[in-house]
């Protein structure tokens, strides 16, 4: 990676970034990518990306989304975290260098707040990305206004998990980012409709992401796959999170019953549940048009809240005059919304 200790910018080529700016800060953990996007004046919303993905692999779909993204766009300026080593151009690390561990990839959360002087933020993260944001936001419960979880997990992993992550670590290790780690990784992503089949044929989303899969440095994910395969339980310290906390979760997930219990261990006051049915884990790119109508509700809940004034189809949320109470029911929404109090899991 690279040896200077200052931060560099680059001018992201890809028409939805293309007012990104792309800073590699180093940390106390090594170098680490982070992409921002919009007007900094704005509070911040801080993404962290599933095994394996970065910032454009995982919420691209979500970006690519207008309405979505204007909603993001309007209200935050967001700031990209990629997993050390996922961005891409990223140069292969060292088999010799120091393993990672989840509560450092926390840290290096908080690291990057303090260098770009940053409060209290809006956090977004994905599976593995989930369980760094609700790690740093137990560890620094001041610095958290927010949880956006997408499939998240608090327990350490099952037995099929962790025995998943040895065969893709073992894999990795001696082979690279060969197809069966592929077909393993994107079987954690999405629903088998997307993935299709010898009939039906995969999804545009599937093989976008598998291309981007091509361009992972196979040492650089196996260090994100041990720091996650070696995860504490934090399922004691959920209660103690300060901030609200809204979880989406596709009902083909396989993290599907990890995320209803996680949900079951919020404090239900201050917590939502959306299952998001045939999805899988990355609802962000395999339905991320789902998120638009709860992502609003709960912002409303903030002070950063603003409707945007684009001109903007009669359904959007996004339209001041267009808001009906018939539009924030579960079934206009294509979703089974089940507020804690009513989805209990032991």
């Amino acid at each position: 990676m690279a040896d200077s200790t200052d931060s560099f910018s680059i001018d992201m080529d890809t028409n939805c970034f293309h007012d990104g700016k792309e800073h590699l800060i180093k940390t106390a953990n090594g170098f680490i990518s982070v992409a921002i996007l919009g007007d900094p004046d704005k509070p911040a919303l801080v993404t962290y990306p599933d095994l394996a993905l970065n910032y454009m692999s995982c919420f691209q779909g979500l970006f690519l989304c207008p309405e979505a993204f204007s909603l993001l766009l309007h209200n935050f300026c967001i700031y990209n975290i990629n997993p050390p080593g996922h961005e891409w151009g990223a140069a292969p690390m060292s088999y010799d260098d120091q393993a990672l561990s989840a509560d450092d990839l926390a840290d290096q959360v908080a690291e990057v707040l303090d260098y770009f002087g940053l409060g209290a933020v809006m956090c977004l993260g994905v599976t593995a990305g989930a369980y760094v944001v609700t790690l740093f936001a137990m560890k620094y419960t001041q610095r958290v206004i927010g949880l956006i979880l997408i499939s998240p997990f608090c327990k350490t992993p099952s037995w099929s998990e962790w025995l998943c992550n040895k065969v893709m670590s073992n894999v990795l290790y001696y082979y690279g980012m060969c197809g069966l780690v592929k077909e393993l990784l994107l079987m954690r992503y999405f629903s088998k409709e997307v993935r299709g089949g010898s009939v039906i044929p995969e999804a545009d989303v599937v093989q976008s992401c598998r291309s981007s899969l091509n361009g992972m440095q196979s040492i650089n994910v196996l260090k994100y796959l041990e720091a996650i395969n070696g995860r504490a339980d934090i399922t004691d310290g959920l209660k103690r999170l300060q901030c609200r906390t809204l979880i989406f979760v596709g009902e083909n997930s396989p993290f599907h019953l990890e995320s209803l219990h996680m949900t079951s261990k919020l404090d239900r006051r201050f917590s939502a549940l959306i299952e998001v049915g045939r999805c899988g884990s990355v609802v962000t790119e395999e339905q991320p048009d789902s998120m638009l109508m709860p992502l609003e509700c709960f912002m409303m809940g903030y002070g950063v809240y603003r409707p945007s004034q684009l001109n903007t189809s009669p359904r959007s949320p996004l339209s001041p005059t267009s808001i009906s109470p018939e539009l924030y029911k579960p079934e206009s929404m294509g979703l089974k919304l089940k507020p804690i109090k009513t989805r209990l899991h032991p």
